[in-house]
């Protein structure tokens, strides 16, 4: 693709997001679909988020991405919210509009897709959550959609928490609950699902849970955090021959969803297949 006069620009605001494997995503979609559109990456500070939302406007980005920090705090200064992001509470895609700019959230989405690539289901499971920020909200509102039968949040804070809680608990069928206390054998032994949600392993060996613990039980363990590859946390469930689900699934699922928001394109199986290639041969 030739860039001229006439590209438009997408975007991600984040911090850090000079990991970030969305770029690859979206101009490999850009160009086979022939969409004479770029994707770009800007790191975000709290403080500058405010006047980075009006450079939307201002410098006419048609659409934009949203991570860890600003997946709640950025709601604020948008115009229109679809019904499912103010379920979440939380937007990671944007939409510009002739100015107006429109939140959604693909992560939930994107994560259950992922689920059900793996040949797993949702329906009855008990879910074990770590972390209560922007992705938790999606994949747990996401996660009731499709019928889980209870999902239990661990975080250091329970605000955020409790306010997920409640909004399952008042929505959906679903069962939720949160506490502070650390994971431990039992508590992982008890569920079928565990989901990191929290960004701990991106920058470091760090791992969610002890890892010395060792289980029997068949669960599958998700990482959302997908850079590196094999986070801590993943290379735990391994050493238990426990079922994984990496971050990129969710990543590559979430992105599809945001680029046909942006274009109406809605993209086959085999972009799916490529890009996850194409992250594969990165690392």
């Amino acid at each position: 693709m030739e860039i001229n006069a006439k590209t438009k620009t997408t975007c991600l605001f984040g911090h850090p997001v000079e990991h970030s494997f969305s770029p690859v995503i979206h101009n490999y979609l850009y160009r086979k679909y022939k969409e004479n559109i770029i994707y770009e990456c800007f790191d975000i500070s709290k403080e500058d988020l405010k006047a980075a939302v009006e450079s939307v406007r201002v410098l006419g980005i048609i659409g934009l991405n949203v991570t860890i920090p600003h997946k709640v705090e950025i709601m604020k200064y948008l115009d229109f919210l679809d019904i499912k992001s103010k379920l979440v509470g939380a937007v990671n895609t944007i939409k510009n509009e002739g100015g107006a700019l429109k939140g959604y959230n693909t992560d939930g989405i994107g994560f259950v897709q992922s689920i059900f690539d793996i040949g797993y289901s949702i329906k009855g499971k008990k879910i074990l959550i770590l972390g209560a920020g922007g992705a938790c909200r999606s994949i747990s509102i996401e996660l009731a959609v499709e019928g889980a039968k209870s999902i239990e949040i661990r975080n250091r804070s329970l605000d955020n928490a409790n306010h997920i809680v409640e909004t399952i608990n008042s929505n959906f069928e679903t069962k939720a609950c949160c506490s502070k206390k650390e994971v431990d054998k039992n508590d992982l032994e008890g569920v079928d699902i565990l989901i990191n949600a929290t960004p701990i392993g991106m920058k470091s060996d760090d791992c969610p849970i002890d890892k010395n613990i060792s289980i029997d039980k068949a669960v599958l363990v998700c990482d959302i955090v997908y850079n590196p590859h094999n986070t801590s946390l993943i290379k735990w469930a391994k050493s238990q021959n426990i079922e994984t689900m990496y971050g990129i699934d969710m990543l590559v699922n979430q992105g599809l969803a945001a680029f046909k928001i942006w274009t109406g394109i809605n993209p086959t199986l085999e972009d799916k297949e490529i890009l996850k290639n194409m992250y594969n041969c990165t690392i």
